[in-house]
């Protein structure tokens, strides 16, 4: 806890007006583009969908579904990217892309403030490509329905995360919207708290949040951070959190061990005690 406390401290975040500047009418424009084309690739891939012989309820179902988790975790991975490297400064993306994740710790209830085109446009835009590919498969069998409805199904979710995230900030969402997050079939507020904790290192997933306990548990990102930095040399955060915070960060998660190492580390050491106790000899009464 006091190593924890010791990196919230130097902990250096940016200003918050000068992030929200960072919204120009051409960003603006380029996600209203697509949105538009979003939609308009969605409504395609439904309409190459309806009645398909290759297709049924069930297959349609399970891609959904499965669309929904996977959706949860793409969330996480393109949030932990956005959140860890880059900067505000690199061209286009920096605008575009990276200055939401940095506004986003800095004033997290800017989300609360933003229409719909500004809360939904990135997501829409870094799932063009992944349109482009369901709408362009075949459908001859239902291999190529599955495939294609999944892919359709997860950029859906994946559109609709930054939604389910800015509810997940707001002090009344709607009556449907609470009880969907209460349930957790939705982003909960409580849940996602637990990332707007400085240093901001944990819990990225924000479509359900669902995929957050596993991936913590085998310290996914954490080691993810570790391949980047051994192939980059550069620092996890430096942009989001400062470069001494960032530091110290680095060094602890470097020294900490997965939690399911722990886990397997604390049974084992008490089937040893209980094997140990259970071999243990037995006091005789000494004979009169």
């Amino acid at each position: 806890m006091t190593k924890t406390n010791e990196i919230k401290d130097k902990v250096r975040l940016q200003d918050a007006q000068a992030l929200a500047s960072g919204y120009s009418p051409a960003i603006r424009a380029m996600e209203i583009g697509a949105i538009v084309s979003f939609t308009a690739l969605e409504l395609a891939l439904v309409y190459r969908l309806y009645n398909n012989p290759h297709g049924g309820p069930w297959l349609l179902l399970s891609a959904v579904l499965l669309g929904y988790l996977a959706a949860d975790f793409v969330s996480g991975f393109v949030h932990w990217m956005g959140d860890t490297w880059g900067s505000t400064e690199m061209p286009v993306l920096g605008k575009a892309l990276i200055r939401p994740f940095r506004e986003h710790h800095v004033d997290e209830k800017a989300i609360t403030r933003h229409d719909f085109v500004e809360t939904n446009g990135n997501n829409c835009l870094i799932s063009l490509p992944v349109a482009i590919a369901a709408v362009s498969m075949p459908l001859s069998s239902s291999g190529w329905v599955f495939c294609a409805s999944f892919l359709g199904a997860m950029i859906f979710w994946v559109m609709a995360t930054n939604q389910f995230h800015k509810w997940s900030h707001m002090d009344t969402p709607p009556a449907l919207i609470g009880f969907l997050q209460r349930v957790h079939l939705i982003l909960p507020p409580e849940h996602h708290r637990i990332h707007h904790t400085a240093p901001f290192n944990k819990y990225y997933c924000i479509t359900v949040g669902w995929m957050n306990r596993p991936l913590t548990m085998v310290s996914f990102f954490p080691l993810m951070e570790r391949l980047v930095t051994w192939a980059t040399g550069l620092v996890p955060r430096e942009d989001d959190i400062g470069d001494e915070a960032a530091k110290a960060l680095q060094a602890a998660q470097a020294a900490a061990e997965p939690p399911v190492v722990q886990v397997a580390k604390e049974l084992l050491t008490k089937a040893t005690t209980a094997t140990t106790e259970e071999s243990a000899p037995v006091g005789t009464r000494p004979s009169a």
